[in-house]
């Protein structure tokens, strides 16, 4: 499923504008007024849809071609990947695209403009024939293990966005990894800790080193040299560098997830000093 970038708009609706002008212009005497007033605000709204319309895809435009074609095709995957999803039940409900969306805004910190770009894709993606396998292995294809890792990152996000999470969803990001080619402890790392909650109740239940051990993907009989090497490991994986080519918010990530595994390395330090 190749993607294209969306051109600017040309100004169809122009010469169309112009003709309504001149025709309100003198409609008063042919019309009447009231019959005037009723067709003026008619075609000022048609108008005003057609103005905000052009807006929209100017910037979209603007915004596709200020971004790389890696950030770009990156964000048209996610979101069709993240329809398909949706989709797997046979419909997609408005809960599920706001949903969505909302993930952009409030997770990925989006702008008004680039959420403008979202809500294109989105509509583009409920239209789009092609299957989820067939995005998967494109994704697989065109992109590195780190960002199939942030991929996964992101499809837990968005499941435990919602209120309630069912087993098929579970078993679909599990197979979705599995597709992807990531490691059984990379997937075990990334499901614990969005199965345990700890995002949602971080502050609520203060330090637990279950939430901690789940950060590295470990449990609770692993040694320090376990807890060494998997602390090496996943640095690596989500350095900022690895997935700067995706974009700043992706790379924005990398920093958050850098944060969580060194403060749950610093908290197994303490703990194993004791």
């Amino acid at each position: 499923m190749e993607y294209r970038r969306h051109e600017q708009p040309g100004c169809g609706g122009c010469f169309l504008l112009l003709l309504l002008l001149i025709f309100l212009l003198g409609g008063v005497k042919a019309l009447g007024l009231l019959a005037f007033l009723i067709l003026f605000i008619l075609l000022s709204g048609i108008g005003a849809f057609w103005a905000f319309t052009f807006y929209v895809k100017r910037q979209i435009s603007a915004y596709e071609r200020s971004q790389s074609e890696t950030h770009n095709t990156f964000v048209h995957l996610l979101v069709n990947i993240l329809v398909k999803i949706a989709q797997v039940d046979g419909k997609v409900s408005r809960d599920e695209v706001k949903t969505i969306r909302h993930f952009f805004q409030y997770n990925l910190r989006y702008s008004q403009n680039q959420l403008y770009w979202i809500k294109e894709l989105i509509k583009e993606a409920l239209v789009s024939t092609a299957s989820l396998d067939s995005l998967l292995q494109e994704f697989r294809q065109k992109f590195a293990y780190e960002p199939r890792l942030i991929l996964l990152e992101l499809i837990y996000q968005v499941l435990y966005s919602n209120e309630a999470v069912t087993q098929e969803e579970l078993l679909l990001a599990e197979n979705i990894g599995n597709y992807l080619g990531i490691s059984a402890y990379d997937q075990r790392s990334i499901g614990a800790r969005y199965k345990a909650g700890f995002r949602a109740a971080t502050e609520a239940e203060g330090v637990s080193a279950d939430k901690y051990y789940a950060i590295l993907g470990l449990t609770d009989d692993a040694s320090f040299a376990d807890i060494k090497a998997a602390y090496r490991k996943l640095s690596m994986q989500y350095h900022p560098d690895k997935v700067a080519h995706l974009g700043a918010e992706f790379k924005k990530i990398a920093e958050e997830k850098m944060k969580e595994i060194n403060n749950a390395y610093e908290f197994m330090k303490k703990k194993f000093a004791q």
